[in-house]
């Protein structure tokens, strides 16, 4: 009797163990790349991953903050020590130094919130890039990137070092299991100069990244979908001193290209890299997204891209809103709220 007791036990045990190892491995592992700062639903995403990251669902591997705004990087530091993350990774761009943006929302989250990196006790992101995915199980690693790819571009062009062996671009079709992308427009960009994430900080740079990275999966949340689904009211309830709260008004206060919407509290705005994250970490479109496959996106140098259905090398889909919109956007708010379930 007292054998069998043991034995169930030991069983229990060893269940319990395998539950728990397919629960770690199930997790999303996240690298955010993000040009934190300028558009407010970097801020709404960031905040969601840490939601995620709560509800045992992703890792956050590390940020890399395409901004080289002053307080880019502080402001993300700052944001996560509000949601008790304090020790995830963060490098920067590093491109000609630090600037100054009076309407940029970084600089009142530093100021209001407790922060101890900088844009320049921070690596650089190719640095921070290489030592994440040297140190990841092959095929394990999501990208999500919410801002222009010049990251990316900069990582593939990295050789071997004393981080790794492998160049920027064996690292990344090592180690990348999936890019969920916030760029283009779909099935096809209408818009003469092209979306501004795939116009990136330069000429051709999307156009090099996808070339370079052909054979890697990729999901893109296109600009049509972010565009009709809506968020940020929500945010008016909460403590002024809430990092939503603070990023979100500066934003409808003082952006250049909203402001002009702005009556005394926060207004509902488009929510393109929540899309992508909420991607990242669940792969699926549940009730509210289709997958579309069969086809790639082609981009030119300018960053305007269209859906080409015919063969090809490359493994990409794009995601197509089958939900109202503002069921997706009650989705959204709930989840950089951490209400999912409310």
């Amino acid at each position: 009797m007292k054998w069998t007791a043991f034995f169930i036990v030991i069983c229990f045990f060893a269940y319990g163990c395998d539950i728990a190892s397919h629960k770690e491995n199930s997790k999303a592992k996240i690298i955010f790349d993000t040009d934190f700062g300028y558009d407010a639903d970097d801020l709404g995403a960031l905040a969601m991953l840490h939601y995620f990251i709560e509800n045992d669902e992703c890792e956050l591997l590390g940020i890399a903050c395409w901004s080289n705004e002053r307080y880019g990087v502080s402001a993300i530091d700052a944001v996560n020590r509000f949601y008790e993350h304090g020790d995830i990774p963060i490098g920067v761009r590093k491109k000609d130094g630090a600037w100054d943006c009076d309407w940029s929302y970084g600089k009142p989250l530093a100021l209001s919130l407790p922060y101890s990196r900088t844009y320049e006790n921070v690596p650089h992101t190719n640095v921070l890039y290489r030592q994440l995915l040297a140190n990841q199980p092959d095929k394990s690693v999501t990208i999500v990137t919410v801002g222009g790819l010049d990251n990316i571009k900069n990582l593939l062009l990295t050789g071997s070092d004393s981080i790794s062996s492998l160049t920027g671009i064996e690292l990344l079709h090592k180690k990348v299991k999936l890019f969920s992308v916030m760029g283009g427009a779909f099935p096809k960009q209408e818009d003469s100069e092209g979306e501004v994430n795939f116009k990136g900080g330069g000429k051709g740079v999307t156009k090099f990244v996808l070339e370079q990275t052909k054979g890697i999966p990729f999901v893109f949340a296109g600009y049509e979908i972010g565009d009709v689904i809506r968020s940020g009211n929500a945010l008016n309830s909460l403590p002024e001193k809430h990092p939503l709260y603070l990023g979100f008004y500066k934003f409808s206060k003082d952006a250049p290209w909203v402001k002009d919407r702005f009556k005394g509290e926060i207004f509902d705005n488009a929510s393109f890299d929540q899309i992508a994250v909420y991607y990242a970490v669940r792969e699926t479109g549940d009730e509210c997204f289709n997958l579309i496959g069969d086809g790639y996106c082609e981009v030119d140098s300018l960053g305007k891209n269209q859906w080409v259905t015919e063969p090809s090398g490359f493994n990409h889909h794009y995601l197509k809103l089958l939900a109202e919109p503002a069921i997706v956007s009650h989705k959204i708010e709930s989840l950089m709220l951490g209400l999912e379930h409310y």
